[in-house]
């Protein structure tokens, strides 16, 4: 497995999924692959069978590890301080790992049916001094950290173990999705200040919120994309397959619907008073979990946001400096990349020393500076 040349991602959404694989030595070489729309489990399956022949063809590698992400409207993130008193001798890497340890058992003592995908160091203070990392070679007396957890659903997780589980293949990292694509998207278009990412899924909506390296909060809504086509569906009496290719096409085939029994100007009203309500609960979370007085610079992203475009963000009303970006497998696959690349500098990861047998591990931490 160490020696092959290629590294492989999932990004299992409920409506597709989207991989890449990608040459360790020359990561210019890739290859991408995206779904058809997903209906249950068992298709599923099959699309992920059919990307990893595809990907085995392309590398000529048999794939039998990837690097997995995926969301879920169960996820959240939870913030923890937690504090040691020293006797003054140098601080060192051991003292922090006692204090995450003991966090992260608290998240497990009270969180047994969560995941812990990300451990995120947001400010170290030492003997009343904050630091935005970890200082080396100090005398300390009082230690303590402010620690944000993203936690995914243990449920979920397992499903998609044994899910690769069938073709034979080891999931090596678990990666939340919106997460790792708004670090990367952050660094991608250099933005500071108060940022939030708006990312709407197919039965979610995820806002990770920042403020310049930062990260502030990580909430979630279960509302997303599908609830517009539910909404149209029952609105107009249709089937949800019409719903949803009505949805997707608005804005193309807006002519064809002014001449068909549908009114454009109905559809219109149903999209926008939904999205409406996602957007609103957006930035009263924003507002909640940011602490930050100046207003939040937000980038939409996500299959759900297409159905809107730039000349109609002035329909949704907000006072917040608003951008759509617009997401392609690649984009997504290069997120998880970087993601395990170290690109958050601030996390801390828990990595396999050596593997035992499946599902057993022992573990190290590995700090970011």
């Amino acid at each position: 497995m160490n020696n092959k040349n290629f590294e492989t991602y999932f990004d299992c959404g409920f409506s597709k999924v989207r991989a890449g694989t990608f040459n360790k030595n020359k990561q210019e070489e890739a290859f991408f692959a995206e779904s058809k729309s997903l209906k249950d489990s068992l298709n599923l399956e099959l699309e992920i069978q059919k990307i990893i022949t595809s990907f085995e063809e392309d590398t000529n590698e048999y794939i039998d590890n990837i690097n997995l992400m995926i969301d879920s409207p169960k996820m959240f993130s939870i913030g923890i301080s937690i504090s040691k008193k020293l006797d003054g001798s140098k601080l060192k890497q051991a003292n922090i790992q006692f204090l995450i340890q003991e966090a992260k058992q608290q998240i497990a003592k009270y969180y047994p049916n969560q995941n812990i995908t990300h451990i995120i160091i947001n400010k170290y203070k030492i003997d009343s001094v904050d630091y935005s990392y970890l200082p080396i070679d100090i005398k300390c007396y009082f230690v303590s950290l402010d620690i944000l957890f993203i936690c995914l659903p243990i449920e979920l997780v397992l499903y998609f173990k044994s899910i690769f589980a069938k073709s034979n293949i080891l999931i090596n990292r678990i990666i939340c999705s919106s997460y790792a694509k708004s670090i990367n998207y952050k660094d991608n278009l250099n933005l500071d200040g108060h940022v939030s990412f708006i990312d709407i899924g197919f039965n979610k909506t995820s806002i990770t919120s920042f403020f310049n390296d930062k990260i502030l909060s990580l909430n979630v809504l279960s509302l997303g994309g599908n609830n517009i086509t539910k909404d149209i569906s029952q609105i107009l009496k249709i089937d949800l397959e019409e719903s949803e290719h009505l949805k997707i096409n608005f804005y193309k085939n807006i002519k064809l619907f002014s001449s068909a029994d549908i009114s454009a100007e109905i559809l219109k009203k149903i999209i926008f008073a939904r999205i409406e309500e996602i957007f609103e609960l957006c930035v009263k979370s924003i507002e909640l979990n940011s602490h930050v007085l100046e207003k939040s610079k937000i980038v939409l992203i996500g299959k759900g946001s297409k159905i809107l475009d730039n000349q109609y963000k002035d329909t949704i009303s907000n006072s917040n400096e608003l951008e759509f970006l617009d997401e392609t497998p690649e984009d997504i696959c290069r997120s998880g990349l970087k993601c395990v690349a170290k690109l958050n500098k601030h996390e801390v990861i828990m990595v396999p020393k050596r593997q035992i047998k499946q599902g057993f591990f022992e573990k190290l931490f590995h700090f970011f500076n």
